[in-house]
């Protein structure tokens, strides 16, 4: 089905009992664009680049919302779409930033709401959720527009509108496909909903079939990591399978104290480096066998070193928030821990 007619159906009328505000205007962003090479072009390029993005949102929700009145919403009658963008709203510098401008300018931009379809008086959102939990910490009203959307209507908006923000990471966009996908919508509205063709859409939902969800959960939204990383993250697990020593990096005490970004690494490095899941589960362990991955904890202390290993390769993770020199200290002594090494296999 076409993206133009899954949008025809977004209009409606203001619900009565409801007092407008009168709309802000919204400047339109200007760039200046110039030819650089290396550092300095790509630099350029990128902030270009997150220019478009915001553009592209704000002339998208302007489509979305033209011709209709902006009113003014008690924030706690506005309930969240019934399905999840996000992975998590986390009080992060750019929530934080969001916060702190809505505070100081007020709202600019107005949230795309509909009648709650199944409690008379109250909302849904189809898109500005971090809007409406600002406007909810601060206790103040929310800017809105109020339209009668159909479920698929409403998902189409929700994902379009999100797409051409860079605020949401590739496993959040591939497990809104999924759940579109859950919900019995057809894969034309998957790729309607996040402007993208039926290869990306097959990755997608690729990426979120072969990773069990427990592993997504325990990374998170990981906003650094693209496409092709997960994608190739996707490409070791074997069905109903997991990589010896898995469970007990994901359950280490440094890795839920790192980064989204981090817990991907950590995964991604741990089946790297055992092959692939059918080499580590089918290679029969002896008695002697070392294991996937060896933890180190001070004797008063949270875990210090992830050791990380096969037959062929062995990656040391040091906690540097705990000890930032440690890895610099263990280099300077390398040459007598070496030495120690060598005479502890002359001895046996």
């Amino acid at each position: 089905m076409a993206r133009k007619n899954l949008l025809a159906g977004l209009t409606g009328n203001k619900p009565a009992g409801i007092t407008s505000a009168p709309p802000a205007a919204s400047p339109t962003p200007m760039l200046t664009t110039f030819a650089a090479r290396g550092a300095p072009g790509s630099i350029s390029r990128s902030i270009g680049d997150l220019a478009a993005k915001a553009t592209a949102a704000k002339d998208l929700e302007a489509r979305l919302t033209a011709g209709q009145v902006v009113v003014e919403l008690d924030a706690s009658l506005v309930d969240p779409s019934f399905i999840a963008d996000r992975m998590t709203i986390a009080d992060d510098d750019a929530y934080n930033a969001l916060k702190a401008a809505i505070d100081r300018e007020g709202q600019g931009s107005p949230i795309l709401v509909r009648p709650h379809p199944a409690t008379p008086g109250r909302y849904q959102v189809a898109f500005g959720h971090r809007r409406l939990r600002v406007a909810m910490d601060l206790g103040k009203p929310v800017r809105a527009v109020v339209k009668t959307l159909t479920d698929q209507e409403l998902v189409v908006a929700q994902g379009q509108e999100n797409s051409a923000r860079t605020d949401l990471s590739f496993i959040e966009r591939a497990r809104f496909a999924q759940s579109l996908i859950g919900l019995n919508y057809g894969r034309d509205v998957v790729m309607s909903a996040l402007t993208v063709d039926k290869t990306t859409a097959s990755r997608m939902l690729s990426v979120t079939t072969r990773v069990p969800p427990a592993v997504i959960d325990a990374i998170g939204p990981a906003p650094a990591i693209g496409r092709d990383r997960w994608v190739e993250l996707a490409s070791r697990f074997e069905t109903n399978t997991a990589p010896r020593g898995l469970d007990e990096l994901v359950g280490s005490t440094s890795f839920r104290a790192g980064s989204s970004d981090d817990r991907f690494n950590q995964v991604f490095d741990l089946l790297m480096t055992d092959g692939s899941a059918q080499q580590s589960t089918s290679k029969p362990r002896g008695q002697g066998d070392r294991h996937d991955v060896q933890t180190w904890a001070p004797a008063q202390g949270d875990t210090l070193v992830t050791l990380k290993h096969n037959a062929r390769n062995c990656v040391i993770n040091i906690d540097q928030r705990q000890a930032p020199d440690f890895g610099e200290f263990l280099l300077r002594h390398m040459d007598k821990l070496y030495s120690d090494y060598l005479d502890a296999r002359r001895d046996t």
